[in-house]
């Protein structure tokens, strides 16, 4: 074997000669950043889902879609919901513009006339939903440290939950969205899903929308599993038992 060459080191220098930069910190900060306080409890990389309920067809895909062209017309303004966060803040919806450059990300190709509809709608069905999960959690604790919080949430439109599965094949239209959220009440973390339902409009001819949302504890932890056998009691095994109330005899007391 031929000796190495005396003048030769074992070290590749060329690496170490390489300048660092100087502004670069070898930690990515992006994930130590705490979530923004504007957010909205939605995942709205799902938000073109949202077309399916537009007065008209928004499910053409653009070819050559231009996030960043939003009609000057589109108002910036947010709503602020009443969906608390853990920060102590509120959750906030998008405004027009935001909702418009987020379905032409998704390729969809959105009307900025739309953005007047789906927007209250949008932020309506999502203050609903919270009202659902509000009334799930009613006498369960959560007031005693100021009140239930929405941690996180995950948009799922294209995953149909086992509850909806079953229902699709029981002939029943799809849902056209879902969420999965996770709430906090005093330190115990409950996943709840969401089913978007779009309803049917009882007035031919009218542009209103309709919707029903399932939303209920997942089957996932003890603490659903309670809920949801808790609820099966009152609804179905209650009304067994519960006394008929008296009818109305018609007349006055004296």
């Amino acid at each position: 074997m031929a000796p190495a060459s005396a003048d030769k080191c074992p070290v590749d220098h060329a690496a170490i000669s390489q300048p660092q930069p100087q502004d670069k910190c070898p930690v990515d900060h992006r994930s130590l950043a705490p979530p923004s306080t504007d957010a909205c409890p939605v995942d709205h990389t799902t938000r073109s889902t949202w077309s399916e309920i537009l007065p008209h067809s928004s499910d053409t895909i653009s070819p050559h879609p231009h996030p960043a062209n939003v009609p000057t017309a589109l108002s910036s303004s947010r709503e602020m919901s009443s969906i608390p966060r853990k920060d102590g803040e509120n959750w906030v919806y998008p405004s027009e513009a935001q909702f418009f450059a987020a379905m032409a990300r998704k390729n969809h190709n959105p009307h900025a006339t739309d953005m007047r509809v789906v927007v209250p709608i949008h932020n309506a069905v999502n203050e609903r939903a919270w009202g659902d999960i509000m009334r799930w959690e009613t006498g369960r604790g959560g007031e005693k440290c100021g009140g239930l919080k929405l941690v996180s949430f995950k948009g799922k439109p294209k995953e149909l939950s086992p509850r909806a599965r079953f229902m699709t094949l029981m002939g029943y239209a799809p849902p056209f969205d879902r969420h999965d959220w996770i709430v906090d009440r005093c330190g115990t973390r409950i996943r709840y899903v969401i089913d978007f339902y779009s309803g049917r409009n009882t007035q031919p001819g009218s542009a209103n929308v309709s919707f029903f949302l399932d939303a209920r504890p997942a089957l996932d932890s003890w603490e659903g599993v309670k809920m949801r056998a808790s609820r099966f009691v009152e609804k179905w095994v209650g009304s067994i038992f519960q006394s008929p109330s008296t009818a109305p005899s018609g007349k006055k007391d004296p």
